[in-house]
This record gives C-alpha cells, structure tokens and sequence, in this order.
C-alpha cells in the first residue's frame, strides 16, 4: 500500500506539482535521465553483487538504493521533512550549470521526484502483472482457504501484539499506538513474490500459499488502514467504509476471476487478427492497465488489480509469449521501484548517538520482535498433512517494505505519531524489508520446491 512511496493508489499521486516558479521541462527531463542513470547502475551493480554472494538479486537493488539514496551518496533523493532540493547532488550538479533561483531549484527537485515515484509505482504494478502471469489460478485457488487463514493470522497476532504491548510497556497511548500496530500487519507482495521467483518457488505450495496470503493480507491492510485513517481524522471509525471496502475488496477479485473464465478466448481471438508490432503485449497492457485503473478507483490497490489481470490472462495459450515479451518492460520498470524503496530508507535513525533516537531504538526493537515473530508463526497456521515447509511461509510474510511506510506516512502527517515511535516504525521496516531476502534463501533447501500437483507446471 503501494503518501509519497510506490504502492499508494495512482488516483492519490499528482503527476506535476505546482511551483511558485515554472521549470523549464528540459531540465526536469535531464534531472530524470540522471536520476534512472543513477537507479540502473545501483540496480546492476548491487543485483550483481548480491547475486555473486549467493543472495536473491532484489537484496542487491534494495541496498544499491540505499548507498546512492539519503542515507549515503544522496544521488536520489526524494522531498521529506529533512531533504530539500539542496539535499541531491543531481540538483546541485544541474543548478551548478543553469544557477537557478531557490524557487526554481526546489520546483525542478518536486517535479523529478514526482516522475520517478511515478515510474516506480508503473514497475510495481508491472511488476505483480508479471507475477500474476507466473502464477496458476488453480493453484492459487486450491491452497486458498490456508491462504486465507494465513493472511488473517498475520494480521491479528502482529496489530493486537503490538498495539497491546506498546500501549502496557511503552505507555503509548491508544490512537498512536493502534497506527504503529496497523504498519505492523503489512506483507510487501512486491518484495516477496520477486524472491521466490528468482528462488523458483513461485509454482510450490509454499509460494502459492504466500502469495494468496500476500493478497489477502493486502485486501485486509486496506481495510485496517481505512480505520486508522478515519480515527486519525476525527478519533472515530467510518463503518460504512470500511463495510464498503471489504465489499468491493471482496467483490473486484471475485469478479475478476469470473472475468477470467469469458474474457480468455475473446482475447486470444483479438490479438490473433492483429498484424503490426505489439499485437500481442499492447492489448495485454491495455487490459492490465484498465484493472488497475478500475481497482484504484473503487479505492483498491493498483497492484491488485494489474496481478489479477495476469491471472486471467495466465489461463490463455498465449501465456509463454506474453511473459517472453513482458520481461524486457519489466527490467526497465521494476528497478525503479526496487532502488527507490531503498533510496528512501533513512539510517540515520539507526544512530544512538543521536539522543532522541535512543527511545526509539528501544521501541523499534520491540516492534521489530512482533513483526518477525507475528508473521513466523503464521506459517504454523497452516493445516493438512501434506510436507510443506511452515517456516518459510512465515519467513515469506515479514518484509513490510513500502507498504509499512504508507501507515507511518498517514500517521505522521496527521501528527499523531511521536518522533520516537517514528523512528521506531521506520527501523521496523527497514529490518524486516531487507532481512526477509536472505532468510528466504536459507530457509528453502537446495533440494527442488514441494510441488503442488502435476497442475503446478506450465504445460
């Protein structure tokens, strides 16, 4: 859940902001090329490296984008309450050459920011089209009630944990204490699903069973974040919206599982009558685009509706070409969200040096606890007597990724959270989004993933 990161739905996002001074569009161009040179090579270099060490190539984009973001080298760097356009070495470098005024300078840094948290949130949803495409909607379906079970559990256990202990522990008071709980119920689907892909797992029965869980799990956080929203607004709960957004969460995937069994030899038949270039990948999009449109706008993540757009169309006979076609979009798109992610992550709270962060530490030390712990042991949650590995389903639920920072966005601009509890949130997601990579890798033995069933492998 994808305020100013990747997953937040697109209606929310404003693709320009208004300046006090107008910027000249060839700069932003140019300080949009520097920042994607920027995000490829941090990409590059640190998948590579990751890689080289054994370790899932997305780990190495998420650290790539720490080093050049805030908290290193700070080549990416996006508006925050410590950042400004001085804060960017791009910008200094471009102001150096066209010494611009101050309003025109922090106009121009808006303006970059904004394009690229829009690429970013175009790879995301490029992204869970691309995973949706891998996954098998039969599958999914078969492991959908331990799924479901899974998804609620790491809801409850994490948001009632935490509330609970930092409210009797801390002496935090309810209404702060409920929204760091809410930032502790978020799974990242787009970290964890990018994992197990690299790791071949998407298609075992502990992959389809995260990645059921994941979507699930995003449904429900949509639904919690609706409540912490309105308490932070007036102290009180809007029933009739959250009531509205279980029946439209509900509503959209069923429908779209439905659309399925109609819309894949319709188009099959479309995309079989055209001729030119992009026959095939251009209709895909367009339809992959159209669900996410439609799942933002009943107040929905985009993400959802783009994965339920693959699912469909994995169900089509032009499902291996499809992917073929996609992976080359993805590599230029889903870097940006990856580094991005990263770029944003800021260290300094990790400082105890720093006096008013050593409150946090200890807060974020709980915090951390709750989060790892309360996604673990949902992993043994799940039933049946089939051989399944329960520890790598909880693992497959910790990373909280940007989706955390959207609670802590809302609680924070509405002034509810402490500087402390801040930081303590912010160190939650930084641990948990960067420790779940590898963890998965240790967790899945070398030896080939459970399989589902012979359905379980692309015919």
């Amino acid at each position: 859940m994808q305020l100013d990161l990747m997953t937040i739905p697109l209606h929310t996002l404003p693709l320009l902001a208004s300046t006090t001074e107008a910027v000249d569009s060839s700069l932003v161009l140019a300080a949009v090329l520097l920042s994607l040179v920027v995000v490829y090579f941090a990409s590059k270099l640190g998948g590579e490296l990751s890689n080289r060490l054994g370790f899932p190539p997305v780990l190495g984009e998420l650290l790539g984008g720490v080093v050049v973001g805030v908290s290193v080298l700070q080549l990416l760097v996006f508006p925050g309450e410590s950042t400004d356009a001085s804060s960017s070495l791009i910008l200094r470098f471009l102001d150096a050459f066209n010494d611009l005024s101050p309003e025109a300078l922090q106009g121009l840094f808006q303006e970059e920011s904004e394009v690229i948290s829009v690429l970013a949130e175009l790879g995301v949803i490029i992204l869970l089209f691309e995973i949706g495409l891998e996954s098998n909607l039969k599958d999914l379906m078969s492991v959908g009630i331990q799924a479901t079970v899974v998804a609620i559990i790491g809801v409850v256990v994490p948001f009632t944990a935490g509330t609970a202990g930092l409210m009797i522990i801390f002496g935090i008071s309810a209404v702060p204490a409920i929204f760091a709980g809410a930032a502790l119920t978020a799974t990242s689907i787009g970290i964890t699903s990018r994992v197990l892909s690299e790791l071949g797992r998407l298609n075992s029965r502990e992959g389809q069973i995260i990645l059921g869980a994941a979507v699930i799990d995003d449904v429900l956080g949509i639904i919690v974040l609706a409540v912490v929203a309105s308490l932070a607004k007036d102290g009180a709960v809007d029933v009739g919206k959250v009531i509205y957004l279980i029946l439209s969460a509900t509503g959209f995937l069923v429908g779209a599982v439905v659309l399925g069994n109609f819309f894949n030899k319709s188009f099959v038949a479309i995309v079989s009558k055209l001729k030119t270039r992009g026959e095939l990948i251009l209709p895909a999009f367009i339809f992959a685009f159209l669900m996410a449109y439609f799942a933002a706008a009943i107040q929905l993540e985009a993400i959802l509706g783009s994965f339920a757009a693959g699912l469909v169309l994995e169900e089509t006979d032009k499902r291996k070409e499809l992917q073929q076609q996609v992976i080359p979009i993805a590599d230029i798109l889903v870097p940006v969200f990856f580094v991005t992610v990263g770029a944003k992550t800021d260290l300094s709270v990790l400082n105890p040096a720093i006096p008013s962060n050593r409150e946090g530490l200890i807060m974020a030390i709980f915090l951390v606890t709750i989060a790892i712990l309360g996604k673990i042991v949902t992993g043994f949650s799940v039933f049946g007597k089939e051989k399944v590995n329960r520890l790598a389903i909880g693992v497959g639920m910790i990373p909280r990724g940007e989706v955390g920072l959207v609670f802590l966005g809302i609680g924070s601009s509405a002034g509810i959270l402490t500087k402390p509890l801040e930081a303590a949130i912010i160190v939650m997601v930084i641990l948990t989004t960067f420790l779940a990579p590898p963890l998965l890798r240790v967790v899945f033995p070398d030896s080939e993933p459970t399989a589902l069933s012979s359905t379980a492998e692309n015919p």
